[in-house]
């Protein structure tokens, strides 16, 4: 079956296309988590529990925002994704979708549905499609990792793996520092990938970085079979946002991406979304910002 998903999963256009640029070979399936076998006799077992964890900050400008939630849209109703889920040991997974911005601001758009086909697929792409739009102040990449945390427990499903996935377009500058909270799902068995928007130029002033894609990579991503897709090019934005989502359904990782390094020895700062922000307003107020 796994060569079966590999030999498909080459085939589809959008994938080579991210695979041709980014070389995003197949690696190994992700082992599941022993703590996820016992969830009560009325879960029901679906391949992976899925969180999207979409920023909906002020520096996500509204055709990024468009962009974004149009990519997981058309993702979830491809050709390519359908395929990548009737190969899973289950044929199910179970979402939701979840905006965030400050330290406590997170909203589920909506709330944990089953796709087991086309329909219900469908379904929840419309969905998402028909939430209205909105915007927020502040950064805090954990915030939304700890708002996803404990929505696994009362999913009402039992995953072979739970996932939360990030896209956003700049650092935590706001709540937590994220590399421990990343280090608190990364025990609870919680993988945590990246989808960063690397869209515009560094702009400090802007609490924008260069390297946002390490950034992701160090600070943020965790867990088995962890990984960043970057977007750097607004027209490849669905094609790679259905590349990564298949990859998660499937079980799947990049190879050529590495895990994050030790957290003593990031590439980048871990902590310089915080310190823009201390630069650029001092004493943490709480201004409209990125």
């Amino acid at each position: 079956m796994a060569m079966r998903i590999m030999g498909r999963l080459r085939l589809y256009g959008a994938v080579a296309a991210v695979l041709t640029a980014g070389a995003f070979a197949i690696a190994a399936f992700a082992a599941p988590h022993p703590r996820f076998a016992d969830r009560g006799p009325n879960a029901v077992p679906v391949d992976v529990e899925l969180v999207l964890a979409v920023d909906v900050s002020y520096s996500m400008d509204p055709d990024e925002q468009a962009l974004q939630r149009e990519g997981y849209i058309q993702a979830l109703t491809s050709k390519e994704f359908l395929t990548a889920l009737r190969e899973g040991a289950n044929g199910k997974i179970a979402i939701t979708y979840v905006e965030w911005a400050g330290q406590s601001d997170q909203k589920i758009v909506m709330p944990w549905r089953l796709i087991e086909g086309p329909e219900s697929a469908g379904a929840v792409a419309a969905e998402i499609a028909n939430a209205p739009y909105r915007r927020a102040s502040r950064t805090s990449i954990s915030g939304a990792l700890k708002f996803a945390q404990p929505l696994f427990d009362h999913s009402g499903y039992r995953g072979l793996r739970r996932v939360v996935d990030v896209s956003g377009d700049g650092p935590n500058n706001s709540g937590d520092p994220v590399v421990p909270t990343r280090d608190e799902l990364i025990k609870a068995g919680i993988t945590i990938n990246g989808l960063p928007l690397v869209l515009k130029r560094s702009n400090f002033g802007m609490m924008d970085i260069e390297h946002l894609d390490t950034y992701y990579e160090d600070c943020v991503i965790g867990g088995p079979g962890a990984f960043v897709v970057p977007i750097k090019d607004r027209a490849k934005f669905v094609e790679a946002t259905r590349t990564k989502l298949i990859l998660e359904v499937a079980g799947r990782q990049p190879e050529a991406k590495v895990l994050p390094v030790s957290a003593d020895k990031p590439r980048i700062s871990c902590m310089i979304g915080e310190k823009l922000w201390q630069d650029r307003w001092g004493g943490g107020m709480d201004f409209d910002a990125r």
